[in-house]
């Protein structure tokens, strides 16, 4: 299990840097690395980036910690998982450091970014679907790992206050709903309920909406605000004898959806009214698989399967291509940014290596003098010398995008005809199967 979280530098980026590089927490720096960027210069590139960005910000860097569960993971591993997770997430736009503490009793990663990126000098969004993004990324980076995930129970939506409340057994709207619930089977009607809810305790208030409250309880809790199932409506409908909303089937479109196993099915062994709405289901996915299959010329079960084969084998083929495409594009990239130092800071350097006193100038220039040797460096590791001209380079960028984004058509397309067939194919398989169950029950009966 990986526990993940954020929040921006907004001053001291060398001290946040040198804290997560200390040489006593990464086992001698063994488990420190970079991308875009030197470890010991992280700070002075990072500043060098955002000099190029319109919107300059107020923050210095980002600092993502990603935490294990204690004797999960080997230090190795996580640090691993985190620069799998690093560039997943920054896509091979951001400078970064990552490194992976030993000294407490859990392993963790701390990763340092830069706040704009070197490939368009944007801007980093940090918000709640990009931290989900980073969540849902560490979570399938864990799982593909053998490691354990942590799974969303049915608290979705709940503050931490009530979420530790509910825990405790302590949450007022917890015990609202038990109440209601509670009650809804001694209830004629709506108003019943809310006489059976004042000899319970509670003082009611009407408005646009009906509120309750407990005799210790300081604030009065809108019922609407209790969930789907504890409207004004949904609780006359369950008075009613109608099921709740949270579990009335979902309204599907006209795509074919997988036929339900009703034998097998929990929900159609609970209602009856959900077995029956289930064979009115499967009698119309059976006909629109049939009509799929005689629309598309499959006369027998060997052609459904090569076709299934052949369109993922075109799915994987252009997934394989996109990762391949985005592995050069981040390489161009990079060879981009230190391109791009190399030849504003050059002039610098050469007036660097003709000075007289060169201590003197050094102590002027040294901010650019350490830029141009990192970005030197880093051209040599990356085979970039000579160095290309950018006019190649954003040449060679715009077709490698515009081929990612080809691909991509080609494999969301494809992806989605996998999909369908395979509901398709499984169709097939439990509509074929249902003879065999009557034939082998037929046998039974008759023995």
């Amino acid at each position: 299990m990986a526990v993940t979280k954020t929040h921006p530098i907004k001053s001291t980026l060398k001290a946040a840097i040198d804290y997560i590089c200390n040489p006593e927490k990464t086992d001698g720096k063994l488990l420190v690395s970079s991308y875009g960027c030197a470890a010991e210069t992280a700070d002075i590139e990072f500043a060098w980036t955002c000099r190029h960005s319109i919107d300059k910000g107020t923050n210095l860097g980002r600092h993502l910690i990603q935490a294990f569960e204690p004797g999960e993971v080997s230090p190795e591993e996580a640090h691993e998982i985190g620069m799998q997770l690093a560039k997943e997430i920054l896509g091979g736009k951001y400078e970064f450091v990552l490194t992976t503490h030993i000294d407490k009793d859990h392993v963790h990663n701390h990763m340092i970014f830069n706040v704009v990126s070197f490939a368009d000098h944007r801007h980093y969004h940090s918000n709640k679907r990009s931290y989900h993004e980073i969540r849902r990324a560490s979570d399938r980076l864990c799982k593909e790992h053998g490691l354990s995930v942590v799974v969303p129970g049915q608290n979705k939506g709940k503050s931490y206050i009530e979420h530790t409340a509910t825990q405790a057994g302590t949450s007022y709207k917890a015990k609202l709903k038990a109440t209601i619930d509670r009650l809804i089977s001694a209830s004629a009607d709506f108003e019943d309920l809310l006489r059976l809810l004042q000899q319970e305790g509670y003082e009611i208030k009407r408005g646009k909406y009906v509120s309750c409250r407990a005799s210790d309880q300081e604030r009065f809790t809108r019922m609407k605000t209790l969930g789907i199932d504890y409207t004004e409506e949904a609780i006359t409908a369950r008075i009613a004898g109608r099921s709740r909303p949270s579990r009335q089937p979902k309204q599907r479109d006209g795509r074919i959806s997988l036929l339900i196993d009703i034998q097998n099915n929990i929900k159609a062994q609970q209602s009856a009214g959900f077995a029956h709405w289930a064979k009115l289901n499967n009698l119309k996915q059976a006909a629109r698989t049939m009509n799929f299959l005689t629309e598309h010329g499959i006369d027998s079960y060997g052609e459904l399967e090569g076709r299934l084969t052949s369109l993922t084998e075109r799915r994987d083929t252009a997934h394989t291509s996109i990762k391949d495409t985005e592995r050069r594009i981040a390489d161009l990239s990079l060879v981009m940014k230190h391109a791009a130092t190399y030849r504003q800071l050059r002039p610098v350097y050469d007036r660097y290596r003709q000075s007289r006193d060169k201590e003197k100038f050094l102590r002027g220039h040294e901010s650019e003098i350490i830029l141009f040797e990192a970005a030197a460096r880093e051209l040599k590791k990356l085979g970039a010398v000579p160095v290309p001209s950018a006019e190649r380079m954003e040449k060679e960028l715009s077709a490698l995008t515009e081929r990612k984004d080809s691909l991509l058509a080609e494999y969301r397309t494809a992806r989605s005809e996998v999909q369908e067939y395979e509901t398709i194919k499984q169709n097939v398989d439990a509509l074929l199967s249902v003879p065999k169950e009557q034939e082998q029950q037929r046998r039974h009966e008759l023995e």
